[in-house]
């Protein structure tokens, strides 16, 4: 009788008395999805797709004021392959739909989508039927930032808002582990000031 058959059933008899006093994920697994989650939200590469006025404030927000470098996420990347995140600013026009759905389809998972601006997320003044009303009918939003167009402060706010969800691991998915959108609507931050004048309508000035 070989010395081992003694040793190897204690050994793992021991290891699974360790495991058991462990949580039921396993401390290994655990502590690998932090370190994933981790890696993942300190690496948020956008995929900038701006149309209109919104990505004039989508390059500002990547400028030196507001440093988004700070949160990982300065690599703005134009290829869809590294990306993971989806940034629509702007207004959406129906020709250019089909580019838009490419695009998302071309990222790999897991991406999230910000709807930046009143013009993606619900068409805007542009009240037309050359004009996508609303992003979201096409492809799935994670976060709607506010304004015409937001200020750089409210897009830094969607990306933590997509950072925060990825920490928590809290990533909701359907029956067919599908991942859902989050649908995380922002408040705007932004209140303005008095007039000089009286601007409302029927003012006489």
């Amino acid at each position: 009788m070989d010395v081992w058959d003694d040793v190897v059933p204690m050994f793992w008899s021991d290891a699974m008395g360790l495991e058991a006093a462990l949580p039921v994920d396993g401390f290994m697994t655990t502590q690998l999805n932090r370190v994933i989650n981790w890696a993942r939200r300190s690496s948020v590469w956008p995929m900038p797709f701006a149309t209109a006025c919104c990505g004039i404030e989508l390059m500002a927000t990547a400028s030196s004021r507001f440093d988004l470098s700070r949160f990982g996420a300065e690599v703005f990347r134009f290829s869809p392959r590294q990306a993971d995140l989806l940034i629509v600013a702007g207004r959406v026009s129906v020709k250019m739909l089909p580019v838009l759905q490419h695009i998302y389809m071309q990222m790999t998972e897991p991406k999230w989508v910000i709807s930046m601006g009143a013009c993606a997320s619900t068409g805007g003044v542009f009240d037309t039927y050359a004009v996508v009303q609303g992003v979201d009918q096409y492809v799935p939003v994670d976060v709607y930032v506010p304004g015409c167009p937001p200020r750089p402060e409210m897009l830094i706010e969607g990306v933590m808002a997509i950072q925060r969800i990825i920490d928590q691991d809290n990533i909701p998915y359907d029956g067919d582990g599908r991942r859902l959108p989050l649908e995380i609507a922002l408040d705007p931050t932004h209140v303005p000031g008095s007039q000089p004048i009286d601007v409302s309508i029927g003012a006489t000035g």
